[in-house]
């Protein structure tokens, strides 16, 4: 069924602009992720709601990569481009490293944010981002879009309603794959560190971050003050720094903890999901698909299809109707704890030669056998590779 969400996932209190649709809009990395920002911002453009007004790029975006957006003004120069095109909103997609600089860039000049997750590459620098850009008194949007799905009320309310008991932990499961490739596309890719500044890039950190953020938001635990402890296991099967086989579980001050297992080494891919655990049933959130299965005592299974508001959207409704924004910088600091637990741990151990082999075809893909299984389970139990039996596996390293 598709419904519409009864509560947004938080509120904020920044004046409703006296911006006019369609709202001039400048995108910062147009390449790579960027592409699907840039076909959403031609969605948005269609409706009347946003102008691409300039696109950042150190190569300049040809006529077809524009199709259909005009001829917006293009430079690698992201602080003139935001004069000289009168931007009101800058969407930044840039490498992990220059976000806070990027974004506190925009705030000076009073343009508001959509900020691709994760925001920063450490706690301090996401304080320092997320203070510049209160103090600017600009909105600010997190790129969680899975935060977006109307799913989250929905579960919150069957959460409330008792429909699967006491909630006794969340768990997150995330087995994806990526080629060898996939760690060339750029200098940054597969690094905990470039040039002695901090980049974090592993599974946790960035491609499955929606895992970890959406199973802190349903359980209840947003913000960095909300959590109490975390507990991380990070390994690689991949010639890199970073990890690309991890979990985490993180202790909060509800006594709601939330563990998160992760891999790009799957052997079968599939969606990941946030599974929330109760005493009288459980509630699976396939999250990329805003898909939600309902299983209690009692009751036949029942499933759920919702809607989702995208993040770019919402901005443009908050800034031109009052809409309240759905992922402010705030209700990521738990997030960006945990990037903070991955980034002071020790570097991700090497996976034994035993332990992973070549997937079949042509285009080099590392797995390790039997993974899946590992993270189905973690998420199931709430348990950590080395407590589920991994041989590979090291003793945690505890943050607190």
């Amino acid at each position: 069924m598709n419904t519409t969400p009864t509560t947004a996932l938080t509120a904020v209190s920044t004046a409703t602009s006296s911006l006019v649709t369609p709202v001039p809009v400048v995108l910062a990395g147009a390449r790579g992720h960027g592409h699907w920002h840039l076909a959403n911002i031609r969605r948005l453009q269609d409706k009347g709601l946003v102008r691409l007004a300039g696109v950042c790029e150190l190569t300049p975006l040809t006529d077809k990569e524009l199709d259909g957006l005009g001829t917006p003004e293009q430079s690698a120069d992201f602080g003139a481009l935001l004069d000289s095109t009168g931007a009101a909103v800058a969407v930044i997609c840039t490498p992990i490293p220059t976000h806070t600089d990027l974004a506190l860039i925009a705030a000076a000049k009073g343009v508001h944010l959509l900020l691709e997750k994760p925001p920063a590459p450490s706690y301090a620098e996401f304080r320092r981002m997320a203070d510049g850009v209160a103090a600017a008194g600009v909105a600010c949007q997190i790129g969680f879009q899975s935060l977006g799905s109307h799913a989250l009320p929905a579960i919150r309310e069957l959460i409330s309603e008792g429909a699967i008991g006491t909630v006794t932990g969340v768990g997150g499961a995330g087995a994806w794959a990526r080629d060898e490739a996939y760690y060339r596309r750029a200098p940054w890719a597969g690094k905990r560190r470039l040039n002695g500044v901090d980049v974090i890039d592993g599974a946790l950190t960035n491609p499955l971050a929606h895992a970890v953020a959406t199973g802190l938001a349903l359980g209840g635990s947003t913000r960095a003050e909300d959590v109490t402890g975390i507990e991380t296991e990070l390994l690689r099967a991949n010639d890199i720094e970073s990890d690309d086989t991890s979990c985490v579980r993180v202790s909060t001050a509800n006594g709601v903890s939330v563990t998160v297992a992760a891999t790009l080494c799957a052997e079968h891919p599939g969606d990941p999901y946030v599974l929330v655990h109760g005493t009288s049933g459980r509630i699976t959130f396939w999250y990329k698909q805003d898909r939600v299965l309902l299983q209690r005592s009692g009751h036949g299974p029942e499933e759920y299809e919702y809607d989702r508001t995208d993040l770019l959207e919402n901005l443009v409704d908050h800034l031109t109707e009052g809409a309240e924004l759905l992922v402010v910088p705030d209700v990521t600091g738990a997030f960006m704890r945990v990037v903070e637990a991955i980034r002071q741990a020790p570097d991700p151990a090497e996976l034994p030669a035993k332990a992973w082999e070549f997937a079949p075809g042509e285009t080099p893909r590392r797995v390790v056998p039997g993974i899946d299984g590992l993270v189905a389970a973690a998420a199931d139990t709430l348990s950590l590779y080395s407590e589920l039996g991994a041989s590979w596996a090291l003793p945690k390293e505890v943050s607190t």
